[in-house]
Order: structure tokens, then C-alpha cells, then sequence
């Protein structure tokens, strides 16, 4: 984030998406990952060469 609670804010944010994957998969460990493709769009939107979000 640009300030130091925006950080923190996105920090929550991850730690609890982390938590809900493994909840997930301990519920469940059949559930299929995220395609590698769009993992893939999501990570070049950002950091690719033309990238589009962000900036």
C-alpha cells in the first residue's frame, strides 16, 4: 500500500485469503488449483509488459 495502513490493511486481507485456501483444502483436498493460465493473466496484468493495473 502507499501509506502504512494500507499495508497493514492489505496484509489482513492476504493472511485471511490464506487462511480460507487452507480451510479449503482441508475440507476438501480434491478442489482443483487455479489454472496456471489464469493465474497467469492475473499475475501479467500487473508485472507483465503491458501491464494494465496498478501503475
Amino acid at each position: 500500500g502507499k501509506t502504512g495502513s494500507k499495508a497493514v490493511y492489505n496484509a489482513v486481507v492476504l493472511e485471511e485469503l490464506a487462511r480460507m485456501a487452507l480451510v479449503t483444502r482441508q475440507l476438501n483436498p480434491s478442489v482443483p488449483r487455479l489454472k496456471e493460465t489464469l493465474r497467469q493473466k492475473h499475475y501479467q496484468r500487473k508485472h507483465g509488459p503491458d501491464a494494465y493495473y496498478g501503475q
